[in-house]
């Protein structure tokens, strides 16, 4: 098992702060993992509840009831199955003095966020966890990372072969079991197929209307479909930065599958030799680079975005907190230039970093205001956002 400090110090901080904490993300990402490191440091009773257990569903027909006498830690997880549970947490977390906290896990849906912010407001915290994470793996596993994805089973396969039939399987179950649970109806094929255009699209602008001409349906109707599965953190959606400039600006967002691992197995890329030799290489290490860079700067969905003009000037990765604005271009290269689209970016986006992240071993100035990194140096450059 690979510990994963920084997000359980995380958790424990929202913990002290707020009755209810939601610990969201992909299915087999790491939460039920990380709500057992939570316990064992956690003084005081501990109360897990498997809300895909039968048994601890009939224990809790009667919320009030069940939840009402426990003092302690209350660990509720895949929530997502009962959000008629949030109503009484909202009772519970009213208490004074506070005797329980509730973590509660889940993959999310619209439904459950929906829910719980409806029925938790001021009361509910909001956790992201991603996929494994170069502070988590070290920068020399960089390589193993990229092929195999964020998933710890994943990574952790025994083989190169263990960890890509691991991923196809999770892409089956997921497909299976869990997009349904979204309202999709579709059937594994068909969504399998859609994933599949996706993967192929990665990096590129959504097109609606052309993946909707493909499959022989509405636009309207695989818009849903892609935000349901960003929904599930398996996809993101970069949307783009629009500001009042004079230039002509890209409007529609950039998807990217979010975990490089499931890229690969919707790709069958299943060594590194082959990955290097795939025509989207370089798209994938983009894809990869921008999601360690957002957890490096430890950055909210909506807070990352790319920019594009209709004149050619472009940028990866822009996030905006506050005054920061810092720029990212990835260059899967090892001698990276100041290009005219940079200077753009710069200039036009009032940007306070600028970073040019490449394959090479070095970290250097390219100008007064542009700084070339190292991928293998990302961690020690990017600060996180206050």
């Amino acid at each position: 098992m690979i510990e994963r400090p920084e997000h359980l110090g995380a958790l424990r901080r929202l913990m002290a702060r707020f009755p209810v904490v939601a610990l969201l993300g992909a299915r087999q990402v790491g939460k039920t993992t990380l709500a057992q490191s939570l316990a064992r440091i956690t003084s005081g009773p501990v109360t897990r509840f498997d809300l895909e257990d039968p048994g601890a569903v009939a224990r809790l027909a009667d919320p009030m009831l069940a939840l009402g006498q426990l003092k302690g830690l209350v660990i509720l997880d895949e929530v997502q199955h009962r959000p008629e549970l949030f109503p009484s947490l909202r009772v519970l977390a009213d208490r004074r003095p506070i005797r329980t906290r509730f973590l509660v896990l889940g993959s999310a849906s619209p439904g459950l966020l929906r829910q719980s912010s409806e029925s938790l407001a001021g009361r509910i915290a909001y956790y992201e966890l991603p996929g494994l994470g170069l502070a988590e793996i070290g920068t020399g596993n960089a390589g193993k990372l990229w092929l195999r994805g964020g998933f710890p089973r994943a990574y952790l396969a025994r083989s190169e072969r263990d960890s890509f039939d691991w991923r196809r399987r999770f892409l089956r179950t997921f497909l299976e079991r869990d997009l349904p649970q979204f309202g999709i109806s579709a059937g594994a094929q068909a969504m399998h197929r859609f994933w599949s255009m996706l993967a192929h699209a990665h990096g590129q602008l959504w097109n609606a209307s052309e993946i909707g001409r493909s499959m022989g349906l509405a636009d309207t109707t695989v818009r849903g479909y892609l935000d349901k599965m960003s929904d599930a953190f398996v996809m993101r959606q970069l949307q783009p930065w629009h500001e009042n400039l004079s230039k002509r600006q890209v409007r529609a967002p950039k998807v990217y599958v979010r975990d490089s691992g499931l890229l690969h197995a919707l790709l069958d890329i299943r060594t590194i030799t082959q990955l290097d030799a795939q025509p989207k290489s370089g798209a994938s290490w983009e894809g990869f680079v921008l999601e360690q860079s957002i957890q490096a700067l430890r950055a909210a969905s909506h807070e990352c975005h790319f920019w594009r003009t209709h004149t050619g000037a472009e940028l990866d990765l822009l996030v905006v907190r506050g005054r920061r604005r810092i720029g990212i271009e990835v260059k899967r290269t090892t001698a990276p230039t100041v290009t005219p689209s940079m200077r753009s970016a710069l200039t036009d986006l009032k940007l306070t970093e600028f970073y040019v992240v490449h394959a090479g071993n070095a970290t250097f100035p390219l100008s007064q205001e542009i700084r070339a990194v190292a991928f293998q140096e990302l961690l020690g450059t990017l600060e996180p956002l206050r």
